[in-house]
């Protein structure tokens, strides 16, 4: 599983046995991103939100209160970046990064390293959530934006939720607010190119759920979907990411990366007009690029939802 980004930028999350980002470049609708290739970019986009997993996994501690954590797995850990926020919060216990990707498995171990915490972090193959039986229990589940890459969302929790041990905590990172990092009004083409995009990418999202094995639609009301899963909802919260303009290059390297996803995974759905502007953002010698002008910013809000097994 790899928790990745969602819509044909890769955005909307990481995945299963394998997993998250939407829509990303060249894709047809429906189909499941590369994880491997997109690598890079699932590993800066989490550094942008570490402040944000920080927090949450700072909630998390809270949340479990005086319970002894030993074991935390983070289902499609994707580059490891919300296994060391996990790590960092409960020094005791033992934190399993799980992916299919082995490449983003190597860079979660990597990671583990240079934050002198490997001896604490393991990592484990699998597909989700079918392998999740052969992970063994844990007191603290974290999954990040993979729920939405599997086919049945309400029997993949169930699976989660069964590896529980008593008391444990199972959290759920999926969708909140849109990403944005451009003004309504760019002065090219058409204002709203941003709400456009997220129109388009939902479709495309549509269609990538419609195609996953074992499709079933389901209400995504994620406190309800844990209850059915066996659970007691402890609460849910939405976590910014707030980096104001003038980004700084990593971040806008990022954008620069989100943008040309879009502009290659919807090319099909967007107008002519729409594109010559991601054309023009694209172009790194304008200055109406997104890597030379001064109003690209990177604002999203997250949403964490909690259940306990009682």
């Amino acid at each position: 599983m790899t928790p990745h980004p969602n819509g044909p930028d890769g955005a909307h999350g990481h995945g299963h046995g394998h997993t998250h980002g939407h829509g990303h470049g060249g894709d047809p609708a429906g189909a499941e991103p590369d994880w491997e290739a997109l690598a890079e970019h699932l590993e800066r986009e989490a550094e942008l939100g570490v402040p944000f997993l920080e927090e949450a996994a700072a909630w998390l501690h809270d949340l479990t209160g005086s319970r002894e954590v030993t074991r935390v797995l983070d289902l499609g850990s994707g580059p490891g970046v919300s296994t060391t926020a996990l790590a960092h919060a409960f020094p005791g216990a033992e934190t399993v990064a799980v992916d299919s990707a082995p490449g983003l498995l190597e860079r979660a171990r990597a990671r583990a390293a240079r934050e002198g915490l490997a001896s604490r972090i393991t990592t484990r193959s699998a597909e989700l959530p079918d392998d999740v039986p052969d992970l063994g229990t844990a007191e603290l589940i974290w999954t990040s934006n993979v729920v939405h890459h599997l086919g049945d969302q309400r029997a993949a929790l169930g699976t989660f939720a069964e590896a529980l041990r008593p008391g444990g905590v199972l959290a759920v990172r999926e969708r909140g607010l849109p990403t944005r990092y451009l003004p309504r009004d760019i002065g090219l083409g058409r204002p709203g190119l941003q709400a456009r995009l997220d129109a388009a990418e939902e479709d495309w999202f549509t269609a990538m759920r419609a195609e996953l094995p074992g499709h079933t639609r389901t209400v995504e009301d994620w406190p309800a979907l844990l209850v059915a899963a066996g659970l007691t909802p402890t609460g849910s919260r939405t976590f910014l990411t707030d980096h104001q303009a003038p980004l700084d290059p990593v971040a806008r390297a990022h954008v620069r990366g989100r943008l040309e996803r879009f502009r290659t995974g919807l090319a099909d759905t967007l107008d002519a007009d729409d594109l010559a502007t991601l054309d023009t953002l694209l172009d790194d010698t304008s200055p109406e690029g997104v890597l030379r002008r001064p109003d690209v910013f990177f604002l999203t809000a997250t949403t964490v939802h909690t259940a306990v097994r009682t």
